[in-house]
């Protein structure tokens, strides 16, 4: 009797999201794509810290947006590995238009702003993207990025907003429920892929717990 067929292994690729560290403007402003925008003394010190985090995993590959503060976050994991880091548009922060380097507390007031916070799958910032946009972005790059590196480790360095968005769609998570999801600087979330299986999120807005254990997920 012949013994009975398994099903082939599957490769998985663990797709790490690190939204960049802290600036200037950090939770005061809207920066959007606005360009000039590095990070602050603290947000390097941060840089470093995911750094020495992300270096107990075996990285197959480095993306990052191309905005200043993304590069300059990605730069000393870079380092670390000895992997290049290669910049990816699918990655940037949401086109915030209009609203693009307007101060929060000024947005607050702002009728549009229970939309942002409630029915983000409504929502368009005047000028820009619209929350949807933002997902479908996201999700068609990590796909490309995922397809690219099957069976590999795979650090996104991004922004807040198409994290939270990118890490809820992967959780099914309706889109209007994003915003019940943290994404702190130099945060690490992370996203499993095996082909013919939904997405499993493992980690979501780690910042101090070791990162080793993903490498066996």
């Amino acid at each position: 009797m012949a013994p009975p067929e398994t099903e082939p292994s599957r490769p998985t690729t663990l797709i790490l999201l690190i939204r960049h560290g802290q600036t200037p403007t950090t939770g005061t402003v809207l920066p959007g794509r606005a360009p000039g925008l590095h990070l602050s003394e603290a947000g390097q010190e941060q840089a470093e810290r995911v750094a020495e985090r992300l270096a107990v995993l075996p990285l197959s590959a480095i993306y990052s947006s191309p905005l200043e503060r993304t590069l300059e976050t990605a730069g000393p994991t870079s380092a670390r590995a000895s992997v290049p880091v290669v910049q990816d548009a699918g990655l940037l922060e949401g086109n915030f238009g209009d609203w693009t380097g307007a101060r929060l507390t000024d947005l607050y007031g702002k009728p549009e702003w229970k939309t942002v916070q409630q029915q983000p799958s409504a929502f368009r910032f005047p000028g820009g993207e619209s929350f949807t946009e933002i997902r479908d972005r996201m999700a068609t790059t990590l796909a490309r990025l995922r397809d690219a590196h099957p069976g590999g480790t795979v650090a996104c360095f991004s922004h807040a907003d198409p994290i939270r968005v990118a890490v809820s769609d992967a959780m099914g998570t309706p889109l209007d429920r994003f915003q019940r999801l943290s994404v702190g600087p130099c945060s690490v979330s992370a996203v499993s892929y095996q082909e013919g299986r939904d997405p499993v999120v493992l980690t979501v807005n780690s910042t101090q717990d070791p990162l080793d254990r993903l490498a066996a997920s």
